[in-house]
């Protein structure tokens, strides 16, 4: 069994009496065994209460991901026992983890799942204008990076499970954020937001600039580079995106605010060269106290997107607000490109 699931298990075992806990999805490894993909629910589950979801491990390579989620979810579990003011505070808001999105992939030692799909390209969107080559998607094979399955097939069944949580979860409430933890770009932490098949901006971008603002006031000396994903590149296939368009189609007057933390594992890989040659390495601390650190430092994050949903309606911008929010954001996040 993995050694992440064992934990999370255990975590699981731990906060049973306040935890709402389902099996997602069943993923056969070839010649091995069954995984299970859990979402784990936490805090009031009324349909007018906001939410925040925390995913992880979505590539299967990128173990971090999936420690930095287990860690808050940890925390949430542990500080149940004497926290009144978290008690309080989860009657205001619902917290759901998926800590382990691509099991088999995990298993596998692999980025993609078990039949070879990347699964943040294999989502229904075609980029509008030109991807990197390779990274932005292929369909060619699954024996070579980044494919994005077969046009026409659906949706693997681990991006299915994702869809499905968010779209339960997140998707009816009037307000709810995402937080994606990834790993593999650069030498510093970004946060992204989409969109990643287009350039251009997205329609709740008064939104994220008014939550970026709190969020330098709440903690200016944070690591993060806070961006578009478009500013880096694009891609086919993004689940985020999918997700977003969904909802903008299915429930217009809902915010809904998917967030990618993508740490910068070059960073790791350039204070210990090594790491080059362990495939583990070049997406994840192998030092012991590097990793604590790592943990550390992004506990803050996510226990501030939980504050933020819980409190949304001091800080989201009100109607006759949104105008010079976004024209603000374009300023910033846009350049000219969009005035």
């Amino acid at each position: 069994m993995l050694s992440e699931l064992l934990a999370l298990e255990k975590i699981i075992e731990q906060g049973a009496p306040h935890l709402d806990v389902r099996v997602v999805r069943q993923v056969q490894v070839p010649a091995g065994p069954s995984l299970p993909i859990y979402a784990i629910g936490i805090g009031n589950d009324a349909p007018d209460i906001p939410a925040v979801g925390f995913f992880g491990g979505v590539h299967g390579l990128e173990r971090i991901g999936t420690e930095v989620v287990m860690a808050y979810l940890q925390s949430v579990v542990m500080r149940l026992r004497w926290d009144a003011t978290l008690h309080r505070q989860l009657e205001q808001v619902r917290l759901v983890f998926m800590p382990i999105v691509n099991p088999g992939g995990m298993w596998s030692s692999t980025r993609a799942n078990p039949r070879g799909v990347d699964l943040m390209r294999n989502a229904p969107v075609e980029a509008m204008d030109r991807v990197p080559l390779w990274v932005g998607g292929q369909r060619l094979s699954a024996g070579l990076p980044w494919f994005r399955g077969r046009a026409g097939e659906p949706m693997e069944e681990e991006a299915q499970a994702l869809c499905e949580v968010v779209e339960a979860e997140l998707l009816p409430r009037s307000f709810s954020l995402a937080l994606d933890c990834h790993s593999g770009f650069g030498v510093r932490d970004r946060l992204w937001f989409p969109f990643a098949h287009t350039r251009k901006p997205i329609p709740h971008l008064a939104e994220l600039h008014a939550l970026q603002e709190i969020f330098l006031q709440a903690h200016s000396h944070h690591p993060y580079v806070i961006e578009p994903q478009s500013a880096q590149y694009l891609t086919h296939g993004d689940l985020w995106d999918h997700l977003y368009l969904q909802a903008c189609r299915n429930v217009p007057t809902h915010t809904f605010l998917p967030l990618t933390l993508e740490m910068g594992s070059w960073l790791w890989i350039k204070k210990n060269p090594r790491q080059l040659f362990s495939r583990w390495g070049i997406f994840n601390p192998l030092i012991d106290h590097r990793q604590q650190r790592v943990l550390r430092r992004h506990m803050l994050l996510l226990d501030f997107l939980s504050r933020a949903a819980c409190s949304h309606a001091r800080w989201a911008p009100a109607t006759e607000q949104r105008a010079q929010r976004r024209a603000d954001a374009l300023a910033a996040w846009y350049g000219d490109a969009f005035d």
